[in-house]
């Protein structure tokens, strides 16, 4: 009984300290009528709530709302009393995709 009490707790650890997929941080740019928009955005996923920032040479927002489910979450950011709603996909290990009513953005994996 000793040793499975211990592994429980010891997977429940696991399991609850387990990093998402999506955590971490990523970049990307986005051809506009202005020329070339780049994004930075750093991702942190609790349970089903992701928070974090997005940073773009205007500065730096943090992000709203943010939702998971699996592979797909979305997220508002908002400034000047705008907000615009985003949706996401981790569309491979290294690579999201985010989408709002602007277009679509492809990101990849910063590493190191």
């Amino acid at each position: 009984m000793k040793y499975l009490l211990t592994a429980m707790l010891l997977f429940g650890f696991l399991v609850g300290s387990a990093q998402s997929a999506i955590d971490g941080n990523w970049k990307g740019s986005r051809e506009t009528p202005n020329g070339t928009f780049e994004v930075n955005y750093t991702f942190k996923v609790t349970n089903d709530s992701l928070t974090g920032t997005m940073k773009t040479k205007f500065g730096e927002l943090p992000l709203e709302k943010g939702k998971v489910d699996g592979k797909k979450f979305s997220y508002s950011i908002s400034f000047n009393d705008h907000s615009i709603d985003f949706t996401g996909e981790l569309t491979g290990d290294d690579e999201i995709t985010t989408k709002n009513e602007r277009g679509e953005t492809k990101l990849t994996r910063v590493k190191g």
